[in-house]
């Protein structure tokens, strides 16, 4: 079941106008709307994304549907697209929405921290695995993350034995541009999906450094896919389950060729991996 937009905290960057809002569960939500300017096939990747994600047990935020009420826009104005110079009201109806780690009045989230840090993050390897799904799924934007400090063991996948400490964790997110956002279809350009830092991927020097995640994504079961679809709400698809039925059956078939995107990536102008000598 969706949750309830509660209370409007701020309004987000970025291009799809995202808002940072409080739902009825206590928990606070970067929400983008149905009728964004990106497109509302844009909800669409960020769901199918946040599934995915969570079968590779790669860090990224928690997916909610937010539905936001005629009552709660009417009590909040500022909740808006803004296109050139005139504003578009919000359509009611349901959302998607990716978790933010803690209340905002209570942690800080960053975009960026130094490479001192950076080196120091708990899941760095993280940026390894979500490489081989941009590569797959045809992330079309560079990959965005966000960094915040807390209990490493209650924010990451596969970390729940491990003993409570405090460390910097990133998070990977904003997928509304895999499969190439409104377009859905593939960009296999050697720069798709890079983190714009290289020291994360200082560490590569074999095809073993990408596993388990390679692996994971080569035999990646069509049951995920099924569950992702059985999560989409049917307003969001709104005449294209045609469309995303053929989009999934050509990245199922992309499965195998995720190894030769990869050294595509090493072959290009930019290599991100210095220290891998036999891409």
């Amino acid at each position: 079941m969706p949750l309830n937009a509660r209370r409007l905290v701020r309004k987000m960057r970025g291009g799809a106008q995202a808002h940072l809002i409080e739902a009825d569960d206590g928990n606070f939500y970067v929400v983008k709307f149905k009728n964004n300017p990106q497109h509302r096939r844009i909800l669409v990747n960020e769901l199918v994304a946040g599934v995915f994600l969570r079968y590779l047990q790669i860090a990224t935020p928690e997916t909610a549907i937010v539905n936001v009420t005629a009552d709660f826009l009417d009590a909040n104005p500022d909740v808006h697209i803004r296109l050139g110079s005139r504003t578009e009201r919000v359509e009611p109806g349901w959302h998607f929405g990716s978790r933010y780690p803690d209340d905002p009045n209570r942690i800080a989230v960053y975009d960026f921290i130094p490479d001192t840090l950076l080196r120091k993050v708990v899941n760095l390897d993280d940026f390894l695995g979500i490489l081989v799904f941009d590569k797959w799924i045809g992330n079309a934007d560079a990959r965005q993350s966000i960094f915040f400090r807390s209990n490493v063991r209650q924010w990451l996948p596969g970390r729940e034995g491990q003993p409570s400490r405090l460390g910097f964790v990133a998070w990977m997110m904003d997928h509304g541009y895999v499969f190439n956002g409104p377009h859905w279809d593939f960009v296999d350009s050697p720069l798709a999906g890079l983190y714009f830092r290289p020291s994360v991927y200082e560490r590569v020097r074999s095809w073993d450094d990408f596993q388990p995640w390679l692996g994971r994504v080569t035999h990646f079961p069509e049951e995920v896919v099924d569950e992702a679809w059985r999560q989409l709400p049917p307003q969001w698809l709104n005449g294209d389950e045609e469309a995303l039925e053929r989009l999934f059956e050509k990245l199922l078939r992309r499965r195998p060729r995720v190894s030769d995107l990869l050294r595509g990536a090493a072959a290009g102008k930019a290599n991100p991996f210095p220290n891998w000598k036999h891409a």
